[in-house]
């Protein structure tokens, strides 16, 4: 009788503790920097349903996305690749595992607002879904008080607002007349939601993308007033900040460029204006969270939460993304997964590694072509790590981050190197010090032989 006790307890004790698993549900929102959220240490904006979900998961602390727009982010986390899209993409790959696969919204790139106002795919691949939602709205358009930030501009008329590919497009607000039920992001979680009610029965994969904070920011005016602008702080950049940035590094938006410098309220605005849209759609994603409790399918369903990239308002006076630096590449990733024990982890993460973490969640082989690695012995472990660095790309710039470094290298040879235990704001630029540290020469080699590792083949588009 002992005997075959201890084979039964031996063989529970071999079964993973995510083989109740059926169900995966990927939620991404657009634009969002890991820094505005409660789980991530924010105290001003409220996000009681991300938090939630942090707190039966495990939340990552130090993820870091390959991409610093939208395009090649999501091309890179969807494909599991550094750069192209080699191999079959994470949803069709699971649908040729015969798992019914559904998207709803933006989960490969859709221009904002472009293809949310018109309602189009943008750059989905239709192969990789069973079923498909576009969630459209009026963006710009929408009824109410109109904000153009860095012009100084408020008004209530329709006509002369900035949208689809105007220049200003990223200083714009809109607190919006009505509850919301307007916005791509109220209908990414209906859709969603009645997804979740058909398809209940049978295994899934749902991939629902909400498009806030992405710019124009819009929100109802309740949201809105939960942040009054004047008791917004803005962000220290001390003087001479970019003096040891070199040109590549300075981004796209400067202050004094965009002409936001000369309006401190708006620069406070413009913060109100992203935690109220940040708060409407964590609102929206629990409202999915609430449906997916209502039809019992939590202790069977994994929970992927993140975003394609972080934002800049302000720091170093940077506006919007598409740079190396933290606020840019380090995202919020969230993983809750049946049977494991939520928790915190500081071990080193990419995007690239959500798909092979689906796969093994799954339990379904990962393919050759991908990149990245399980994050299932962290899940388990929140001391486990991975890797040892994580690697960011933009427009033929690289940034590799360690335990304590952030390092940068620009393709005209210039560098940053930031001692981010000492400067984790990234204001002192130790590569041009009187005297570089030795570390330099070591994250040199370090990055060199990350890229010689993966060999980058083709093209995401960065160009």
């Amino acid at each position: 009788m002992r005997k075959l006790l201890f084979c039964l307890l031996t063989l529970l004790a071999a079964i993973p503790a995510h083989a109740e698993v059926k169900n995966v549900l990927f939620l991404i929102s657009d634009d969002l920097k890991a820094s505005a959220l409660g789980c991530y240490g924010n105290t001003v904006c409220a996000t009681p349903n991300i938090d939630r979900l942090a707190a039966r998961g495990m939340v990552f602390e130090r993820a870091y996305s390959q991409g610093t727009w939208c395009l090649p982010s999501r091309t890179s986390m969807m494909h599991s690749r550094y750069t192209g899209s080699t191999g079959e993409n994470l949803a069709a790959y699971i649908r040729s595992k015969n798992i019914f696969t559904a998207r709803i919204g933006k989960i490969f790139h859709m221009k904002v607002p472009g293809d949310i106002i018109a309602g189009t795919d943008g750059e989905d691949i239709p192969g990789s879904w069973d079923d498909k939602f576009n969630a459209p709205g009026k963006e710009a358009g929408t009824p109410g008080d109109y904000a153009l930030l860095n012009k100084n501009i408020f008004t209530r008329e329709m006509q002369g607002r900035q949208s689809t590919a105007m220049p200003h497009r990223m200083f714009v607000s809109v607190e919006a007349d009505g509850n919301g039920s307007d916005q791509p992001d109220w209908k990414a979680a209906k859709l969603t939601n009645d997804l979740l009610e058909r398809h209940a029965g049978k295994p899934f994969f749902i991939a629902t993308g909400f498009v806030r904070p992405h710019y124009p920011s819009i929100a109802p005016k309740a949201f809105f007033t939960k942040y009054p602008f004047a008791e917004m702080k803005l962000p220290v950049v001390p003087e001479g900040d970019l003096e040891d940035i070199p040109k590549p590094g300075l981004g796209q938006t400067l202050s004094a460029k965009c002409g936001i410098d000369k309006f401190p309220d708006n620069q406070r605005r413009m913060w109100s204006a992203y935690y109220a849209t940040v708060t409407f759609m964590d609102a929206q994603l629990g409202k999915v969270l609430d449906e997916l409790d209502r039809l019992g399918l939590t202790e069977t369903t994994a929970i992927v939460f993140t975003s394609d990239h972080g934002y800049h308002l302000g720091e170093h006076t940077f506006w919007e993304k598409s740079n190396l630096h933290e606020e840019v590449t380090r995202v919020p990733l969230i993983i809750s997964i049946p049977g494991m024990k939520p928790g915190r982890t500081a071990s080193l993460t990419e995007l690239v590694d959500i798909y092979p973490t689906v796969c093994e969640t799954l339990n379904l082989p990962i393919p050759e072509t991908v990149q990245g690695k399980s994050l299932l012995p962290i899940l388990k472990n929140p001391s486990a790590t991975v890797r040892d660095a994580a690697l960011s790309l933009h427009r033929g710039h690289h940034a590799l981050r360690t335990d304590r470094w952030t390092y940068m290298k620009y393709n005209d040879g210039s560098e940053e190197l930031y001692d981010m235990e000492q400067y984790p704001h990234q204001f002192t630029n130790l590569a041009m010090a009187g005297t570089p540290p030795p570390t330099l020469a070591e994250m040199r080699k370090m990055l060199a032989a990350r890229l010689e590792k993966f060999k980058p083949t083709g093209s995401n588009r960065e160009n």
